[in-house]
């Protein structure tokens, strides 16, 4: 089964933690009079489940403790993923730069594959996340692109890393470029190496509410 690694989100031309390695997004036309979902941006590893498999950003990532409340999840929900389609989202099991005290999951889901290669709308994704019982990031805007509120959107840069822009409309794997952006807080450390040799310091879970 074809197993396709998630693309890197290009940076807003705003975005202030854009390393000498980041893709820019240097032309916005393509978000001008579209609905658009602005969700936070979180500090996880990106991850990918398919029905039968997990994987980072890495294909052939190899095992790392932080990986395993993912894969138990995979586990348990994969079989309700149909053959061919994926859905990507972040793994925030782990500490990485930014301390979470109080998440509503482990995994964070963004977006939903079909066979096609092509990215569900977002109405559509936030359905099949409910019925899978998975949880999104905080969604900070949703409405037609405007470009002074967006840059406006309040980030806490010392408990936020960011927010990330997407169309609400389904578009293919091709498109990403002119689909998805992030902005991301200044001096943000974006390095694998930096956490994954660490100790690992799980991140806390939201307490749930009786009743």
């Amino acid at each position: 089964m074809m197993r396709v690694k998630y693309p890197r989100t290009p940076h807003l031309p705003w975005s202030s933690g854009v390393t000498r390695d980041d893709i820019r997004q240097g032309c916005l036309s393509h978000f001008i009079g579209k609905q658009v979902i602005v969700t936070e941006k979180m500090d996880g590893e990106n991850t990918t489940l398919y029905t039968d498999y997990m994987h980072a950003r890495s294909i052939d990532g190899r095992f790392h403790p932080s990986r395993a409340w993912v894969k138990a999840l995979q586990a348990q929900i994969g079989y309700q993923i149909p053959s061919g389609w994926r859905i990507c989202g972040e793994n925030l099991y782990a500490k990485h730069a930014i301390a979470y005290h109080a998440l509503p999951s482990y995994f964070l889901a963004f977006s939903v594959w079909n066979d096609k290669n092509e990215c569900l709308s977002w109405q559509q994704s936030t359905r099949i996340f409910e019925q899978l019982g998975l949880c999104t990031p905080k969604t900070l805007y949703t409405g037609i692109w405007c470009e002074h509120t967006i840059k406006n959107i309040a980030v806490d840069t010392r408990i936020q890393e960011g927010y990330v822009v997407r169309l609400a409309d389904e578009f293919h794997y091709d498109e990403f470029t002119y689909a998805v952006a992030k902005w991301v807080r200044p001096n943000h450390v974006m390095t694998d190496t930096h956490w994954m040799h660490e100790e690992v310091i799980p991140n806390g879970l939201m307490e749930k509410q009786n009743g």
